[in-house]
């Protein structure tokens, strides 16, 4: 049934009567699986991906590279956690290569996310080193392509 987390990971806002013709299944077989995979945390959450320079919202967003000192015992969960927990993350993940967590933040500002950057997570004793990376113009996310749709303004004649 790993079809279902499929579709609904490419688009949340089908019901279950839906997905159930689309996989070939009982509703009331689809409202279970669905069901179970909330309980089991398979499903933690359902998003809405918007295009918020189409709007009148003013932010930005930063990619920082973050190097840091794993803790004895808890390795780099803690010190993901610690990280994480602040509002402005938006994503935290471990990687592998130069750096150790990717952070995503959010903030107003270039400037609120630099004093988040200096006043928050620098600071942080397990924190080594930082490295920001402002995001200036999104192309793709989450597997949508943020391209604008252009507009057919001939008129139709017909013959």
């Amino acid at each position: 049934m790993e079809e279902i987390l499929e579709i609904l990971e490419k688009n949340s806002r089908l019901n279950d009567e839906q997905i159930a013709v689309m996989v070939n299944k009982p509703v009331e077989q689809v409202k279970q699986a669905i069901k179970k995979y909330e309980e089991d945390n398979v499903i933690l959450g359902y998003n809405t991906l918007i295009n918020w320079e189409n709007t009148d919202n003013e932010a930005v967003t930063a990619l920082i590279e973050v190097k840091v000192t794993p803790q004895r015992g808890e390795g780099f969960d803690k010190v993901a956690e610690r990280i994480y927990l602040f509002p402005e993350v938006k994503a935290c993940y471990l990687m592998s290569g130069g750096f150790d967590l990717t952070v995503i933040v959010e903030g107003k500002t270039m400037k609120g996310v630099a004093l988040f950057v200096a006043e928050k997570l620098a600071p942080l004793e397990s924190v080594l080193s930082t490295a920001t990376h402002f995001v200036l113009k999104k192309y793709k996310d989450k597997g949508i392509v943020f391209k604008e749709k252009l507009k057919d303004d001939r008129e139709a004649i017909f013959l």
